[in-house]
């Protein structure tokens, strides 16, 4: 069975702090975005549609009123990338949603992509061309196996 992964990123645009958290399991990711600290905002969920079935992914509130567009938009690409349901929650306090939409985008690539390159290195290490004694321990990357 394999553990959670957890990833948590930020950036700065504008002046203003965007953070991300993103928690994946083998089933389903859970990616948490907010402005300035880190909260819980409208919470959509994503379902990939199944290999037979053409369209794109299915969307849909369940919780909160603001935010909503991209909320589910960004709950839809991940879907549709992980090919896993995908939560994401969307908390903006100072910054259009129109505005905010591209920034988010940045930064859910750029949290997904961090997670990827650490995973290849675990792939590295336990195969046995990484570090000796096939430790996978990366202090300092941002991801932890809860």
């Amino acid at each position: 069975m394999a553990r959670a992964k957890f990833v948590q990123e930020e950036i700065r645009e504008k002046d203003r702090l965007f953070l991300s958290t993103y928690l994946e399991m083998e089933n389903a990711s859970l990616t948490l975005l907010s402005e300035g600290e880190d909260r819980l905002g409208t919470l959509a969920v994503g379902i990939p549609q199944r290999g037979e079935l053409l369209g794109p992914p299915l969307s849909s509130i369940l919780l909160g009123d603001r935010n909503i567009m991209i909320a589910r938009i960004l709950a839809e690409r991940l879907a549709k990338k992980m090919t896993k349901i995908a939560l994401v929650s969307v908390f903006i306090k100072t910054v259009a949603e129109k505005e905010a939409g591209p920034i988010l985008l940045k930064l859910v690539e750029k949290t997904v992509g961090k997670k990827r390159r650490v995973r290849s290195e675990f792939a590295r290490v336990r195969s046995g061309h990484g570090s000796e004694g096939g430790s996978y321990s990366y202090k300092g990357s941002g991801l932890a196996t809860l």
